[in-house]
């Protein structure tokens, strides 16, 4: 089974940390993996720069910048991820962008996934049909997962579409903007949230796009599996290095 499937059958709320592979330095990509997997996060959405990251915020985008001129490539990524199966564990997902993986080679990049351990993948600017029709079948051939994200604008009837063709989770984006940290959710997010949870859909839901601090974790997963934070973590390690990860996962789930 699939390590996504697998922690998603846990009987608990799961917290994803999204951060931009090579970055703040070139070489903390499996450190700071390492570092999470540690202090109790359950899942890790690595980020593949790119030049023209549409669905990212401000410092999501700084830092995909830094990467890119630390000299981040995918194909540097998946040279530092060869051993990493080695001391990692829980699931990791890459997120990243189309064009890269298309000059990679869609088959390729799979492979690769498969071979160094990835578990499943996030490309947001990709259309559902054009996944289902084109690439579906190569996805299941390698064993990976492909997540799909859905915002309080997506139609109910594109939002069973996309629970029809995954088999993961669903990545719930918490509002039509890009990526960035909010300090609580308002009323808005929570009828969405009540909305999608009562669609009684078959892969569970994991909210993304907002999350910063344990208030808006705890409101993102009062109905759905889980919530994923990106903008304050990569904050966090341009305010404070590497070195301090434990402190930061341990503030969002409450135990300090």
């Amino acid at each position: 089974m699939n390590r996504i499937n697998q922690k998603l059958q846990e009987d608990k709320k799961l917290l994803s940390i999204y951060f931009t592979a090579g970055y703040p330095s070139l070489n903390d990509t499996v450190g700071v993996i390492e570092d999470l997997e540690k202090s109790g996060v359950d899942m890790i959405e690595i980020g593949l720069p790119f030049s023209d990251p549409l669905a990212d915020g401000p410092t999501i985008q700084a830092s995909s910048t830094q990467a890119l001129e630390n000299g981040m490539t995918s194909e540097i990524l998946f040279e530092q991820l060869k051993d990493i199966r080695k001391t990692v564990s829980i699931p990791l997902i890459i997120m990243g962008y189309l064009n890269p993986m298309m000059q990679y080679g869609i088959e390729a990049f799979c492979l690769k996934c498969k071979e160094v351990g990835v578990d499943g993948l996030i490309i947001p600017d990709m259309p559902v049909d054009v996944y289902h029709n084109d690439y579906q079948a190569i996805f299941e051939k390698y064993g990976l997962i492909n997540v799909f994200l859905i915002t309080p604008q997506t139609s109910e009837d594109r939002i069973r579409f996309i629970d029809s063709i995954s088999n993961g989770f669903i990545y719930m984006v918490s509002s039509a903007g890009t990526t960035g940290a909010k300090n609580s959710f308002g009323n808005t997010q929570e009828t969405y949230f009540d909305r999608i949870g009562n669609m009684n859909l078959k892969n569970p839901q994991i909210v993304g796009f907002g999350i910063s601090n344990h208030e808006t974790f705890t409101q993102a997963t009062h109905k759905a599996k889980g919530a994923i934070i990106g903008s304050a973590f990569i904050k966090h390690l341009t305010t404070h290095g590497t070195k301090t990860i434990d402190t930061f996962v341990n503030s969002v789930l409450g135990k300090q």
